[in-house]
């Protein structure tokens, strides 16, 4: 069997009206990480429930091709600006949570 890949999850609070910014910002960065080592692909997922949160799922080779993007310095500049307010390039979310998980099973949908 193939080593399990990992996804990361970030879970991100957007106050009402924030998403469309959100969205943009994320386009304009479009094929950032591509190129990065173990990295495998990712979807910006907008909530249609009412909720607030819209979730940005990686998905990666293994934990340490992760931890090298996330150490790199392309990973500060996607992040740069977190003390600017929005308005001025600052974050447009209220906060946010990582969340870690290997894939246990699935399907790749009909051949």
């Amino acid at each position: 069997m193939p080593p399990a890949h990992i996804i990361k999850i970030n879970a991100i609070t957007v106050p009402e009206g924030s998403g469309d910014d959100l969205a943009r910002r994320f386009a304009a960065r479009a094929g950032a990480v591509d190129d990065q080592p173990g990295f495998l692909g990712f979807e910006l997922l907008q909530p249609t429930d009412g909720r607030n949160q819209w979730l940005v799922v990686t998905r990666w080779e293994d934990e340490a091709s992760f931890e090298a993007w996330t150490s790199g310095p392309r990973s500060a500049h996607g992040h740069a600006g977190a003390d600017k307010p929005a308005a001025h390039g600052g974050p447009v979310s209220t906060g946010s949570e990582l969340w870690s998980y290997v894939v246990a099973g699935g399907s790749d949908g009909p051949k």
